[in-house]
């Protein structure tokens, strides 16, 4: 096993069309891996295989691929003391339909290249991406694509990432020429000039002096540079202030490593990936200043006997510890656990304890990932990403480890899914290959949700957009060979309450012998905003004020559930409860005839009766909608998102084009990508992300309850 200080896990992730695949391709291309670049646009690129991919030009699934790098080099050579880098690199995809793909990828890595377009700079996707860094503290580099293009402009991506990201962006290089022109850059650690020599793919470079019409602004960004990374190092501070010029490039490397694993700062890189410029200096930056699994501090677990923390050093002598964060079957080793390994070594045929099912799995092969191509290799440790084969039941999220040293890693977030679409098969005979396929369709995509509607008994999947369940479905009929009928899409509307009010329920039924006995008063209502804030995951707040045994405690689980249970189907139109709050404070019970059942039954009758004088409200889903079009289209295009109930949240202009921000339900953006091209001739594009759920208008409210009443009796 190589030694981890030789290792870097990173990923790469951005918006839609900011050159992520074309990123990693000629990354496989410059280590070695590949021969040839393959371009997303032919259908060709390596991490792209599945066929909605290649069709589409777009990603769908993250895929990992593992490679070596010589550093340092110089003109495209090793040079004679250069070491040989391992780096898993995770491919992620720009869609928000396809976020959970992001999501875990950020929870195993140890950090990040976040790329942005050097002409649209920071998009929304790209600040959906940011945040999703910050919640597991991953350090990233910025590289600026797109150099080439007309309107590029380098500085003005520092300046957004700054402003719009919060993030301290700080240029390493600044760029020689840009859209056709752009030729090379000037390296402000070095304050040399670099020059691509074209017809080389980048490989070979010449050093020359910094241009003349750059050497005011390359002293400037200079001493922005180190004067953001002197805190990291006194001496680095002392000759800042005595002389700047005496600050050495090793003292410049290690102050940036330390600031950039601290997240204090983000260097910016820039470059053409499709034109092969900057690419090989971004992996040199990736060697320099992300850190390697040493410099990330042990991993924080629980260990479920005692409830205390518990840490796991990157270290193969530690108990083994790992996190699986992807299923993915495949048609000729079935069902593959993507897996990070924290601590610990695990050889191919062992057995490993999985704590969310507390079963021991045999682990009978491992693979060291390249996109869908697999190479099986002995035994894995600490710090690296592999694949295991044999399992039985590990699902996302699942952490594997030593049944002797029990650990249990903190989960991932898991977003709510927005939309809903009913299915059924085109064919009696293919009911079960249906129900086989949506099995292992949610396996892989723990965002996909499935549930049988009581009153239609139609299948109803839940995703996270109409692209996300146009894949999924179009998968169904590839892989699957299943062929399906498909309803319109349907918005997923939740429920909640406005009011608090204190409830009795007694459940009481006689029948001769044992009978049933339960009787609960509670107060209901909203959740507190504060236990909300303490709590985002979670929908339903309990609290147990039950004094003196007037209940005894072993009832007080199934009152518990029975409410939450009852969650599922709200009062107004059967849809989920959003958040809910319960506080139990008295009640009584039959010494004979009350039992769980009893309790949990009378839960839900209360739940059905409090709910009513609650005032229940619809909730519809927001979404954030970012679209960029030309002036002449300014008015239509706003126009149409004020009569669809958008609110707008701002304008600006980007490279000729204006940009506009608004709020628009969900229900009002089927089909918008269609009425926009017609709106604006095509020239014009949006993009869409779920933000949150707001009380629905009344008369949309009373439309969508009558809909479902209607529905309803239509089925009866």
């Amino acid at each position: 096993m190589s030694d981890l200080l030789l290792q870097r896990n990173f990923g790469i992730a951005a918006h839609i069309d900011a050159g992520k695949t074309t990123c990693t391709e000629r990354i496989l291309y410059y280590t070695g891996v590949s021969h040839k670049i393959g371009e997303v646009h032919d259908g060709a690129a390596t991490t792209d295989w599945m066929e909605q991919e290649k069709e589409r030009g777009i990603t769908i699934t993250s895929a990992a691929v593992t490679c070596f790098w010589n550093f340092p080099t110089t003109q495209g050579k090793a040079i004679a003391d250069s070491k040989k880098y391992k780096f898993n690199i995770i491919d992620t995809p720009g869609h928000v339909d396809f976020t959970v793909e992001v999501e875990r990828s950020m929870r195993v890595l140890d950090g990040l290249v976040a790329l942005f377009s050097a002409v649209d700079g920071v998009e929304p996707q790209s600040e959906t991406v940011w945040r999703q860094a910050n919640r597991y503290n991953v350090p990233r580099l910025g590289f600026v694509n797109k150099m080439d293009r007309a309107g590029a402009d380098f500085l003005m991506v520092v300046k957004q990432v700054r402003e719009m990201l919060g993030a301290k962006s700080v240029p390493l290089q600044l760029p020689i020429g840009a859209e056709d022109d752009f030729r090379g850059v000037v390296d402000l650690i070095t304050m040399k000039g670099i020059i691509w020599e074209e017809g080389s793919m980048g490989a070979t470079y010449a050093e020359v002096p910094v241009p003349d019409d750059l050497k005011e602004e390359a002293e400037y960004w200079r001493a922005q540079l180190v004067e953001a990374v002197a805190e990291y190092d006194d001496k680095l501070m002392e000759k800042f202030f005595d002389d700047p010029a005496s600050i050495t490039e090793d003292e410049m490397h290690v102050a940036i490593r330390k600031a950039t694993i601290d997240m204090s700062i983000v260097p910016m890189l820039c470059g053409s990936a499709f034109k092969n410029k900057g690419v090989q200096t971004m992996l040199d930056c990736v060697v320099r200043y992300l850190p390697s699994p040493l410099d990330i501090e042990s991993v924080k677990g629980i260990n479920p006997d005692t409830g205390e923390e518990v840490f796991r050093r990157p270290d193969a002598k530690e108990p083994f510890a790992a996190l699986a964060f992807k299923i993915m079957t495949d048609p000729f080793v079935g069902r593959l656990a993507f897996f990070r390994c924290y601590s610990g070594h695990l050889d191919a045929g062992s057995y490993v304890k999985n704590m969310r099912s507390g079963k021991n799995e045999r682990i009978s092969r491992i693979m060291q990932m390249f996109a869908n191509k697999q190479n099986p290799i002995e035994f894995i440790e600490a710090g690296d990403i592999g694949a295991a084969v044999g399992f039985k039941e590990i699902k996302t999220g699942d952490t594997l480890c030593d049944e002797k040293h029990p650990i249990v890693l903190e989960n991932m977030f898991i977003p709510e899914p927005v939309i809903s679409l009913a299915i059924e098969p085109k064919a009696q005979a293919d009911v079960d290959r249906m129900g086989m396929a949506i099995a292992k369709l949610i396996e892989e995509d723990p965002t996909l949700r499935v549930k049988t509607d009581d009153e239609t008994g139609q299948t109803v999947l839940s995703g996270m957009g109409e692209l996300h369940l146009e894949i999924i479905v179009d998968r169904m009929r590839r892989e699957f060979k299943v062929e399906v009928n498909q309803g319109a899409p349907q918005v997923a509307y939740k429920e909640a309450f406005n009011a608090t009010i204190e409830h009795r329920e007694v459940l009481k039924k006689q029948t001769g012998g044992r009978g049933k006995f339960a009787d609960i008063v509670f107060e209901f209502g909203p959740a507190d905003p504060e236990w909300l804030e303490a709590n985002p995951k979670e929908a339903f707040q309990f609290i147990n004020d039950i004094f003196g045994g007037s209940i005894p405690r072993e009832f007080v689980q199934p009152i518990q559930k029975g409410f939450l249970n009852s969650m599922n189907t709200g009062v107004l139109a059967s849809y989920p409860v959003n958040n809910m709050k319960v506080r139990v404070f008295d009640g009584s019970f039959h010494a004979v005839d009350s039992d769980g059942m009893s309790f949990e039954l009378c839960a839900r009758q209360g739940f059905r009766e409090a709910a009513r004088k609650a005032k229940p409200i619809l909730l519809e889903p927001i979404m954030k909608v970012e679209v960029v079009t030309p002036d002449q289209y300014m008015g239509d295009v706003t126009g149409d998102l004020n009569r669809r109930r958008g609110m707008l949240e701002g304008m600006d202009s980007r490279n000729n084009a204006q940009v506009i921000r608004a709020k628009v339900p969900l229900s009002e953006m089927f089909g918008y990508v269609t009425q926009l091209r017609s709106l604006s001739s095509g020239r014009a594009t949006s993009t869409m992300e779920f933000s949150h759920y707001n009380p629905a208008p009344n008369n949309i409210a009373e439309e969508v309850i009558a809909k479902q009443k209607g529905k309803q009796k239509s089925d009866d």
